[in-house]
């Protein structure tokens, strides 16, 4: 099974432009499988706010063959020693929904899922132009519950114009994730997820 990391690290606001328009080519990476490069963003803050988006920390997410490769750029890559001096996570897969295109499937088989675990979730979504507006309609619901969810430890989110958008948080249980997908829980409108995810279906049969 492959290894996923994701890192917060502060840069310099060019830099955070930077990772804000454009892709990374980072196919020489030995080990890496796929990453995504963007600034963070303010859950469920304004869309068309300067306060949304936050120039100067950017989020790596990132699937490796090993974690000797992980370590190997840390140490000796321009980038890798740039994330070094910020924070990260090192996480197997247990759970998938959907697919990304870049990152390689896993085989689940055999996992034993505990759902009282601490567990990190993490979205990717790539929309198409005319999916844009739909996907903000009703994907920032889905940002405040879950920036506001008593279950949560930690979320943020992150953003690569003009079409992907990531989150990531961390969670107290596996069932209060799951719960909060579902619509279950003592939460204001606990059903944001759902509506959400009825409207993107609809969306890909547009």
């Amino acid at each position: 099974m492959t290894i996923y990391t994701y890192h917060l690290v502060r840069v310099s606001f060019l830099d955070g432009l930077k990772h804000l328009f454009l892709p990374h080519r980072l196919s020489k990476i030995k080990g890496l499988i796929h990453a995504e490069v963007m600034p963070t963003m303010i859950l469920g803050s304004p869309v068309f706010s300067l306060s949304r988006v936050i120039f100067r920390e950017v989020a790596f997410f990132a699937q490796w063959e090993g974690e000797s490769d992980i370590n190997d750029f840390l140490t000796k890559d321009k980038l890798g020693k740039e994330l070094a001096k910020g924070t990260h996570l090192r996480l197997k897969l247990t759970r998938q929904w959907g697919y990304v295109s870049g990152f390689a499937p896993d085989d689940l088989e055999g996992i034993v899922e505990d759902k009282n675990a601490t567990v990190v979730a993490i979205t990717v979504a790539r929309m198409k132009f005319l999916q844009i507006p739909r996907f903000i309609k009703w994907g920032r619901p889905v940002e405040k519950l879950v920036r506001d969810h008593p279950g949560v430890l930690f979320a943020t989110a992150s953003i690569r114009f003009p079409h992907t958008i990531s989150t990531f948080s961390i969670w107290k249980t596996q069932k209060d994730m799951l719960d909060m997908v579902r619509g279950h829980g003592k939460i204001d409108q606990p059903h944001r997820h759902i509506d959400a995810m009825k409207e993107r279906k609809k969306g890909l049969s547009l």
